[in-house]
């Protein structure tokens, strides 16, 4: 029993009330310490329960009545939370304004603007916000901002929130909606809000966003027009990673768009349905969709995009060894979603006799990397321009080799003198961390940046360096320090929050150990079809053999000629 507790027993009136005063006297330690307590029990009886959830006749009514008060619990906890999210980043925005003035020296004039020190401020605890609850730093960040909204503006949301009259989600939903507003605009959304909530109690997502949306315009109606020129200038597209090598694309588009993209795919589903076509309608409208974008469609260029894949050569030609692909900006998929793609131009390579390149040596292990993009060198070299005319573009694929680490499987070597990371380098450095180091964050990779600052002594060289995003390439403004790791094998880098959280990152391992399927689970459907098998052996003849990286095998790392991954 902590200290705060003991001191309540003794004492007389009721315990919950002479606890609650302890935990508000003592602030947040003692706060932190009643929750680390209730923390532990939780996760000893999740972990090891006992017979606490062996079902006995007639326990259905306690079971729903457990559920019921978890549900009020995190409600709860959602709502301290928030309070404790912006209680961090006031904190933090004082101690930015007090380190501001002490550099000026208390000269005011000389003194920062506080507009830029509490930017820095909130950056930091978006960041600390972000390593804590194992959010992106993108979603901490408007988690933060939505908080401030419900904290400063919104006391009826966030009580709502509290004793779980609302969901964690509706309520961030709306939080997110009434930015546009003034402060005082919210708290009139607010308290129109808070006056519906009984007749809201069943209501389903749309019904609550259509809520929301009418509450805001009663507040502002005149701001209709700029709030819709604001939400205009959000429109984006976004691509995150599905299930068995699928994506989902989402588009944030003005509403009368999007109705119009889904009605031309729908229609174009029907009229293939009508004429015979046996897909489904959602899939004729995905493939409807790619072809327009991709330029497939009748009258349309086709489009040459340049994407890395990084895929074994055991898995390109031989399938079934239970290893997985990984595309640029997109992480690892399973070898069948690529096969098809690259079938083709490597067997139209293969019979082209491409120049052999060298392979891997002792202690690496083959991999080939095969971008979309192929050099105009290369292109002559192999005659593709020649063979194929205009439809050169669509079977065009560069081999290049790269080295994994026998260990660890990330990709290793590449060095350089400049301080900006060349080409070459920096390509490589997005194949190996696929996705931003930053923690717990999966926006694409923007920058090739210096672990340790180059005005600090850091060097332009593959150990030194990262692929982040934006956001997370101002790390030294938003934590305490990043460093490459030397506790570990393999490319680590532990990031310290300024509230003392660690997290410590790497990148993407594009190789594991090999596994050997159980000899019942061998079929015959793993076998090649017959007019496969030539193919797959030129393109093995192809790939050569050779030494693997060294400072004598005569390969440049700093021009581009990074050779395909073994």
């Amino acid at each position: 029993m902590n200290d705060y507790a003991e001191n309540t027993e003794a004492a007389e009136g009721d315990p919950a009330q002479q606890l609650l005063d302890a935990l508000r006297a003592e602030g947040p330690t003692a706060l932190a310490e009643l929750l680390g307590d209730q923390g532990f029990l939780l996760v000893e009886l999740a972990t090891e329960p006992g017979g606490l959830f062996s079902p006995a006749p007639g326990s259905s009514g306690q079971y729903s009545a457990v559920i019921r008060r978890l549900q009020e619990q995190r409600s709860a906890m959602d709502a301290l939370e928030t309070r404790c999210m912006v209680a961090l980043a006031d904190a933090l925005r004082d101690e930015d304004r007090a380190a501001a003035q002490a550099d000026a020296a208390y000269e005011l004039e000389a003194v920062e603007p506080e507009e830029d020190t509490d930017r820095r401020a909130d950056r930091a605890a978006a960041r600390d916000v972000s390593m804590s609850t194992r959010r992106s730093p993108d979603l901490a960040s408007r988690t933060l901002a939505s908080a401030r909204r419900l904290v400063e503006s919104m006391p009826t949301m966030l009580r709502a929130l509290a004793t779980g009259l609302l969901s964690e989600s509706a309520v961030r939903a709306m939080a997110a909606s009434v930015a546009p507003l003034a402060p005082a605009q919210r708290e009139q959304v607010d308290a129109l809000l808070g006056t519906r909530l009984a007749a809201l109690d069943g209501c389903g997502t749309e019904e609550w966003k259509g809520a929301v949306a009418a509450a805001i315009a009663a507040s502002d109606a005149e701001g209709e027009s700029r709030r819709h020129e604001h939400a205009r200038g959000t429109r984006s597209v976004t691509v995150r990673r599905g299930e068995h090598g699928m994506a989902v694309v989402s588009a944030r588009l003005p509403a009368l768009d999007a109705m119009k993209i889904r009605k031309r795919l729908s229609l174009e589903a029907e009229r293939l349905r009508a004429s015979g076509d046996r897909r489904g309608h959602q899939q004729i409208q995905a493939d409807s969709f790619i072809a327009s974008l991709l330029g497939a469609e009748d009258g349309m260029d086709r489009t040459d995009l340049d994407i890395g894949v990084i895929i074994t050569d055991r898995a390109l030609l031989h399938p079934g060894q239970g290893e997985l692909a990984h595309v640029e900006g997109y992480g690892p998929v399973p070898v069948e979603a690529l096969r098809h793609e690259l079938s083709g131009p490597l067997r139209e390579l293969a019979q082209d006799r491409a120049p052999a390149v060298p392979t891997g040596g002792p202690g690496t292990q083959n991999a080939a990397a095969g971008p979309t993009d192929l050099d105009p060198v290369a292109v002559e070299t192999r005659g593709l321009d020649d063979a194929f005319g205009a439809d050169a573009p669509a079977v065009r694929l560069a081999l290049r080799r790269l080295y994994t680490h026998p260990t660890t499987g990330e990709l290793v070597a590449v060095d350089s003198v400049a301080r900006e990371f060349p080409r070459a380098l920096a390509r490589f450095i997005r194949w190996r961390d696929v996705t931003c180091r930053g923690p717990f964050c999966n926006a694409p990779i923007r920058h090739s940046d210096h672990i340790r600052p180059y005005a600090a002594g850091g060097h332009t060289c593959l150990d030194n360096g990262q692929g982040l995003c934006a956001f997370c390439n101002d790390k030294e403004q938003q934590t305490t320090s990043v460093e490459l790791s030397t506790e570990s094998p393999g490319h680590q880098v532990t990031w310290t929050s300024r509230g003392g959280t660690v997290r410590t990152t790497g990148p993407t391992a594009l190789t594991g150990p090999r596994i050997e399927p159980p000899p019942e689970l061998t079929s015959s459907s793993d076998t090649p079809p017959p007019q496969e098998e030539q193919a797959q052996r030129d393109v093995e003849g192809n790939l050569g053999e050779g030494s693997g990286p060294s400072s004598t095998d005569g390969t440049d790392y700093t021009d581009g000629t990074v050779d395909r991954p073994d």
